[in-house]
């Protein structure tokens, strides 16, 4: 039998009725869900030392569970010493098992760690239904070994949903668990 992760139970359990009953859904298929989560990283000192983009990729690998992919730069930049076909960023893109697991670790694990957290900002939704937001440390996630960073880097994550509007997307990722500062101020 295949084993289903915690936080995709979560949302066939709860999250479905919840929005069914929110915004008055007629059919199961209108219901958001979850279709991917991207990680990005950008390595700006990559123009002076190569081995930043190799340790980023080892590193962003080890947070998301699968290999990442080195993004090279698409044009020469005279000002920031960059040429094109230069390794200058990290990226990944999470599915299905590993997007729900990675989910569940960020809400549960991570996200607690960030020094003075006071919840995630609920203004970062494009007008399509998806969510970006920055982590400014990524020694928050637990499988990064803190003997072995040479420098401390963020990155971005980006939650892709299949809902039309923020106000649906916004209940979505709140009924899967992401502390957003407004609702961590009504339940204080």
């Amino acid at each position: 039998m295949k084993r289903i992760p915690r936080l995709q139970e979560k949302y066939n359990k709860v999250a479905v009725p919840a929005l069914k009953e929110q915004f008055q859904y007629k059919n199961v298929m209108e219901i958001p869900r979850l279709v991917k989560i991207c990680l990005n990283q950008g390595v700006g000192q990559a123009t002076q030392d190569k081995k930043l983009v190799d340790n980023a990729q080892k590193e962003m690998t080890l947070i998301a569970g699968q290999k990442a992919v080195i993004i090279k730069a698409k044009r020469s930049v005279s000002n920031f010493k960059l040429r094109e076909g230069m390794p200058i960023a990290v990226r990944t893109t999470l599915r299905n098992e590993k997007m729900w697991e990675f989910m569940d670790r960020l809400v549960t694990v991570a996200l607690p760690r960030v020094r003075d957290f006071r919840g995630i900002n609920d203004k970062s939704f494009d007008g399509r239904g998806n969510y970006s937001m920055g982590i400014t440390e990524h020694i928050i996630f637990p499988e990064i070994d803190l003997d072995k960073v040479s420098k401390i880097t963020g990155m971005d994550v980006t939650f892709v949903t299949t809902a039309k509007t923020d106000a649906e997307a916004l209940a979505l990722l709140k009924a899967l668990g992401m502390p957003f500062k407004n609702q961590i101020k009504q339940e204080a």
